[in-house]
């Protein structure tokens, strides 16, 4: 065991850029009022662009980073990949972008064309929504909705992946889709959002897991790991870490930030540093990976890459 502190360059997998001012995002409007799974975030309603974002990183080797679309006006999704790309052309951040597509419109075929021939697009996201309480984890989402599925079988072809952001108690969904669509890489984003910290809940969500983790073209984020009104500590989330990272291998798995979301559970020095702290004992290779290696890997951050 190294027992070193991962000292090498990082790839965020997961950070946003957005200036609400300027751009349409409905729920960062000054009157807008989600629900919102840290609770009050009228502290985010603020531009947050790569300066922002290079001070609060300030203290790490960030060599790449991954723009996941933050819920730009939905009429409007070419927008804002022609935004991010506008922001990688001035600052060099991002080096890759999750893209924003309404799967299950009827111009979804023409919206994942055009957001394919952007540079920097790698993914796209679309939340499937579906039940908010894992009491009613059997009820559908949009990833058993036909027309859905029909949006989600042309990624292939243009060689995207799938961004997911689902509850672990929808996972089952997730391993009938990644069955069922093998040449789509699905990246689980946030570990499959264990908010759930009881024994139970978190022994649903390592089965949940556990049988995703079964079907090769899925991998994970491991980000986005806040609990409202408590602070982020290694304590707190060393054992989703370390399970996340042997469910699916250092191969499969990669950190991210969600900065500027996660600034409301922390600085970004506490949550990398407290990465380091998790997997300090691991052999370096694999600190590379899930420091830089695998989302190298799924995004093609380096440049040519």
């Amino acid at each position: 065991m190294s027992n070193e502190l991962w000292r090498g360059p990082i790839v965020d997998a997961h950070q946003h850029f957005w200036d609400p001012f300027a751009n349409p995002h409905p729920w960062l409007r000054p009157e807008a009022r989600i629900p919102f799974r840290y609770g009050d975030y009228g502290a985010i309603k603020r531009r947050y662009l790569p300066p922002d974002y290079e001070a609060d990183a300030a203290s790490h080797d960030i060599a790449e980073t991954v723009y996941v679309e933050t819920e730009w006006d939905p009429a409007d999704p070419i927008g804002e990949t022609r935004y991010a790309s506008s922001l990688a052309e001035q600052f060099g951040r991002p080096n890759a972008i999750v893209a924003q597509a309404w799967l299950d419109r009827a111009d979804a075929a023409e919206v994942l064309a055009a957001q394919a021939a952007f540079p920097l697009v790698r993914s796209i996201r679309h939340k499937p929504g579906g039940p908010d309480d894992p009491r009613a984890a059997g009820a559908p989402s949009l990833m058993s909705n036909d027309a859905w599925r029909r949006g989600y079988a042309r990624l292939a072809a243009h060689g995207l992946h799938f961004d997911l952001q689902t509850p672990y108690w929808k996972l089952w969904e997730a391993e009938h889709l990644a069955a069922d669509f093998p040449a789509t890489t699905i990246v689980l984003n946030h570990a499959g959002l264990p908010a759930d910290r009881s024994t139970d809940g978190l022994q649903a969500w390592r089965t949940a897991m556990a049988r995703l983790a079964r079907q090769p073209n899925v991998t994970v984020k491991i980000s986005g790991l806040g609990q409202p009104g408590q602070a982020w500590t290694v304590d707190a989330n060393r054992w989703i870490v370390r399970e996340t990272i042997a469910i699916f291998g250092p191969e499969r798995a990669m950190f991210g930030s969600n900065f500027p979301m996660d600034s409301l559970c922390a600085s970004f020095d506490t949550i990398f540093s407290g990465f380091r702290q998790i997997v300090a004992d691991m052999p370096p290779a694999v600190q590379a990976q899930l420091f830089a290696g695998t989302a190298r890997r799924i995004y093609r951050t380096c440049p040519g890459g």
